[in-house]
């Protein structure tokens, strides 16, 4: 187990399956970040899936997709899942 000083935070680290030209892939980014308040700072890493071929046959139709993290399972695609995201953010 980590044991950490008072004064330090876990950062969440979200990684969101995106498309540059997708504004679903935007509209889940802007309501992901509104949920980032001071208590609760997390990381989001953007990558656009026509870069990779493999993310492109892995993802393709379903971006924007969200995980937290790149070992997690899926949170949500299409549209942010508010629940589960502030869900998992209050563990």
């Amino acid at each position: 187990m980590d044991f950490l000083a008072p004064d330090q935070q876990v950062t969440m680290h979200f990684t969101l399956y995106s498309r540059s030209y997708c504004h679903l892939c935007q509209d889940m980014l802007d309501a992901l970040l509104r949920l980032q308040t001071p208590q609760q700072p997390f990381t989001v890493d953007v990558i656009d899936v026509d870069q990779d071929p493999a993310l492109v046959a892995r993802f393709d139709e379903l971006v924007p997709v969200l995980f937290a993290g790149l070992d997690q399972p899926e949170l949500c695609h299409y549209h942010l899942d508010d629940a589960k995201v502030r869900a998992l953010l209050q563990q």
